[in-house]
């Protein structure tokens, strides 16, 4: 049977992105639902939160809970690995030489979406429908979509938060730009014998970065080796002992002997870029709204300020948080940022694998 609502703001998607901005537009008292299913808590990857995404968490009131799981990015490192003629010395900065105890933190992702979907959980006025999407129906005053489980939901907002590949975006009539890039990120966790100093290392190889990122203890760490498609697969195939060898061969043993731990996962690359941000009473936020390469942690950094922004912006336009002129702000505020961190992180990851 099916069940008609009718709320403010919708929110489809519940990633990370999602839930902060399920969470994010709800701290008003406004009614928000979110639809989409349990995040996974099988997810290996880490993310690394720099400080101004940390201070949004704070304000979310999940600062000190995700600290308790996080290690500190005190040092980052780039060495150029690229074996070419020509090279970049290494690189380090140091978050003490700022006076900061670190730049960030490096979250594993099971850990960040726990926090986040217990948090939406515990909000009273948010109605979470666990199920997608399953038709979008923009119209001049409201969205109307009709959810998986039969429920037809009438919104003067709607977020579109759910993903690269983002049904939201297309029903808000919104072109994208896509590439397909030759590259697959080889994702795992691995224990070494050398504590990390809580030092992230970006090693820079021709075929993209491989980096290391510090995980809570001293003697555990996270990876993302970009690669060719081929070798990300040939690398993940092996077994336990030739990954932990050729590993550390790749970073010159500067963590000391390797141990790989269970759970590797593969992820193809691409870029991609919207014409616009908003539009038709929908706005774009993560992925639905900017996808690129993970290098220098920009990814859900970036998501965490168009959750901001678009927060901020529907606060100071509460009886109608989707009028046209509010989407237009929204897509005129979000356009530098998303273009120029864009276009910055393509070009560093065209430039090492450039001949």
């Amino acid at each position: 049977m099916s069940k008609d609502i009718d709320v403010p703001i919708l929110v489809a998607g519940s990633g990370p992105a999602g839930l902060a901005t399920a969470l994010a537009l709800s701290g008003d008292g406004r009614r928000v639902l979110l639809a989409g299913p349990p995040p996974s808590v099988q997810d290996r990857r880490t993310t690394a939160l720099m400080r101004p995404a940390l201070a949004f968490l704070d304000q979310l009131g999940l600062g000190d809970q995700v600290r308790a799981v996080a290690a500190p990015l005190s040092v980052m490192r780039i060495v150029d690995m690229t074996g070419r003629l020509i090279r970049s010395p290494a690189v380090t900065f140091r978050a003490a030489e700022i006076g900061e105890e670190f730049f960030g933190l490096n979250i594993p992702n099971a850990d960040l979406n726990g926090a986040l979907a217990e948090a939406v959980r515990r909000r009273e006025n948010i109605a979470w429908h666990e199920c997608m999407v399953g038709e979008w129906m923009p119209h001049a005053d409201h969205v109307e979509v009709h959810l998986a489980d039969g429920t037809i939901v009438r919104a003067r907002l709607a977020v579109a938060a759910d993903g690269r590949d983002s049904p939201g975006r297309t029903a808000a009539g919104i072109s994208i730009r896509h590439r397909r890039l030759p590259q697959s990120a080889l994702v795992f966790n691995f224990a070494h014998g050398r504590h990390h100093g809580f030092t992230s290392t970006e090693f820079h190889t021709e075929h993209g970065p491989c980096t290391q990122v510090p995980l809570p203890g001293g003697f555990r760490s996270s990876l993302v080796w970009v690669t060719r498609p081929a070798h990300a697969e040939e690398l993940a195939a092996l077994d336990d002992e030739a990954l932990s060898l050729r590993l550390e061969e790749r970073q010159q043993s500067f963590l000391g002997k390797v141990t790989v731990e269970p759970g590797r996962q593969v992820f193809p690359l691409s870029s991609a870029l919207p014409s616009r941000f908003a539009a038709r009473r929908i706005a774009l936020v993560g992925e639905a709204a900017h996808v690129f390469p993970p290098i220098t942690a920009q990814g859900l950094n970036l998501s965490m300020r168009d959750v901001k922004e678009l927060t901020d912006i529907t606060h100071a336009h509460a009886e109608d948080p989707g009028a046209p002129a509010v989407l237009q702000r929204y897509d005129a505020r979000r356009r530098p940022d998303i273009l120029a961190r864009s276009n910055a992180v393509n070009l560093v990851n065209a430039s090492l694998i450039s001949s």
